[in-house]
């Protein structure tokens, strides 16, 4: 069932978004080895702030767990082996490739390091882990900020960036991607605001990119 919220969506278009908070630069500091492995650098500052849009839109959930969940989500990828990546993570049956499950537990594993010297308890950590954990692999959300962290960590896939760099991943055209967006990955959004969000980004990246053309 589709989450839905009252609230406001904001679809205007994530590159010109407004300048993040910095209460979370010191994490982002921390982990910055980590983010220049597959892309992080562009992924998860996206994601970030289509999780940011997220938690305006449903301000019931707990926006510091999302926020730091979604930071630090894929940061496990620096730590598993480069070269099985693409081949393996991006290959036939990827989503439960044994890459997959390892960047995860690897991912808790940073989160387990750095977050304690920041000053975050054990109770906040896990409620972090527990969202790191399975976020690719587990068919299920858990709670509303596994959902909102899902999303967005789907929702910079349907930018000029995403389809740019997920296309090479898979060595796809960006045309051929995007019909996947709309056919695989629309259907998998949780929430009504992502799916709102998901829908705009793509008709404004499909039209930039002319795949009706390409």
């Amino acid at each position: 069932m589709t989450l839905q919220t009252e609230q406001p969506i904001d679809t205007s278009p994530i590159g010109v978004a407004d300048d993040s908070p910095d209460d979370l630069d010191p994490l982002w500091r921390a982990v910055e080895p980590e983010m220049r492995t597959r892309g992080n650098d562009i992924h998860i500052p996206m994601s970030f702030a289509f999780a940011e849009r997220l938690c305006d839109a449903y301000p019931e959930a707990d926006s510091l767990v999302v926020r730091v969940a979604i930071l630090l989500h894929d940061t496990g990828w620096a730590r598993v082996d480069e070269t099985k990546i693409i081949s393996e993570g991006f290959g036939k049956n990827w989503r439960q490739s044994q890459i997959r499950f390892e960047h995860e537990i690897k991912g808790c594993e940073i989160a387990r390091e750095v977050l304690p010297g920041l000053g975050y308890d054990d109770a906040f950590i896990t409620r972090v882990t527990d969202i790191i954990d399975g976020h690719d692999t587990r068919p299920e959300s858990h709670s509303i900020e596994d959902s909102l962290v899902r999303d967005a960590d789907r929702l910079w896939r349907f930018t000029p960036a995403g389809i740019a760099l997920a296309s090479s991943w898979f060595f796809q055209t960006p045309s051929f991607y995007c019909r996947r967006l709309r056919s695989e990955i629309l259907p998998e959004l949780i929430t009504a605001a992502g799916l709102e969000m998901a829908t705009v980004e793509l008709d404004r990246a499909e039209a930039l990119l002319k795949v009706a053309v390409l």
